[in-house]
């Protein structure tokens, strides 16, 4: 699944209403003074969505305590991707995703396919950002950098980026956007204010899920015309699937995923049911096995299973024989991304989990 990307609203020229939760932490922000920003949580917690909120506050010709205006040059320029002082550090594939433009010379070698777009934040665009932090502000509102998802940069990046952030040149901002903050350098999350993505209550996320996914006939599995709201069991149930994420969530309803499908898949599973995965990427597969694994885990040791109801698991497994699959899980997941042949793949991927699922010693 995707994350923050679920309602970024890249092909849109506003985004779309911030969600109340993300709202109220807007505003504590903005009240706050500092340099850089890192936001850190798991994914599905709108990560990027706030980070994006508080750069577009920060150049505002007309910010308030809630934010910026969204009617300025400013805001206008941000929401079709031009504005002058205002970077955006990304791998370049999140860049696509989230309809960022790609500098001049990345977008010919991608077009002339003499390489494929770098799921890492490559050492070209950090040094694209060295050069913009030392460049005069166009609009007199000071400049802003946002990194997303931070934890991409590799060593080199990282420490192009700490020489800047130890000294940062003029009115520079910086906001990093996290859903792995632990694998970035000691050195940049101390140079940094750190916020920790607060987890919508239940009642919240729910009222969020069925507006921003009015209208997901996929992943209801009928037909049904944009503009009403999504059934109360329907959001219930993909707030499950996404452990409780909203923005996971939606991303899953705008997959075209089906609750019901999803809900039978771990017995599927443990018969060995190749089909219920055969509109899944290797990558959607893995994910949802780890969750799968994660659950019985979790009822072995005496806990509520996150993504699925109780009912939908299979009877409990050894827990020898889960361990063993979460480890196997964790090695497909390094090449997931780029498997020699994915049906193959899948084919093993199921194979592995009904030998673990069907295991009793």
């Amino acid at each position: 699944m995707s994350t923050d990307a679920a309602s970024a609203g890249p092909q849109d020229a506003a985004p779309s209403p911030l969600a109340p939760w993300l709202s109220s932490q807007r505003d504590a922000l903005l009240a706050q003074r500092g340099h850089a920003w890192l936001l850190q949580g798991p994914s599905g917690l709108g990560q990027y969505r706030l980070a994006l909120e508080l750069a577009r506050a920060w150049l505002c010709e007309n910010p308030s305590g809630q934010g910026a205006c969204g009617h300025c040059p400013s805001c206008h320029a941000i929401d079709v991707r031009t504005h002058a002082d205002f970077f955006v550090l990304m791998p370049e594939t999140v860049m696509i995703e989230l309809g960022w433009p790609l500098s001049e010379k990345a977008q010919d070698e991608i077009d002339a396919k003499s390489r494929k777009p770098s799921k890492e934040i490559r050492i070209d665009a950090m040094r694209d950002a060295v050069e913009f932090c030392q460049r005069t502000a166009s609009r007199g509102r000071g400049k802003a950098v946002l990194v997303y998802p931070a934890e991409r940069m590799n060593q080199f990046t990282a420490n192009a980026l700490l020489k800047t952030l130890e000294e940062p040149p003029g009115d520079l901002r910086f906001v990093l956007a996290s859903e792995a903050a632990h694998h970035l350098l000691p050195t940049i999350r101390s140079r940094c204010l750190i916020h920790s993505m607060h987890w919508p209550q239940p009642e919240q996320a729910m009222a969020w899920l069925q507006e921003e996914g009015a209208g997901q006939s996929r992943a209801q599995g009928k037909s049904g015309e944009r503009g009403g709201a999504l059934p109360a069991s329907t959001a219930a149930a993909l707030l499950r699937a996404a452990g409780g994420r909203p923005e996971e969530a939606l991303a899953f309803a705008r997959a075209g995923h089906n609750p019901q499908v999803w809900a039978a898949l771990p017995k599927a599973m443990a018969r060995g049911d190749t089909s219920a995965l055969s509109d899944w990427t290797p990558a959607q597969a893995v994910d949802a096995l780890q969750k799968i694994c994660h659950d019985l885990m979790a009822l072995g040791a005496g806990a509520a299973p996150r993504f699925f109801a109780p009912s939908d698991l299979p009877p409990p497994a050894a827990l020898a024989a889960l361990g063993q699959w979460s480890k196997d899980l964790a090695r497909s997941v390094r090449t997931v991304e780029h498997p020699f042949n994915a049906g193959l793949m899948l084919e093993a991927l199921v194979s592995q989990a009904r030998h673990a699922l069907n295991s009793r010693t």
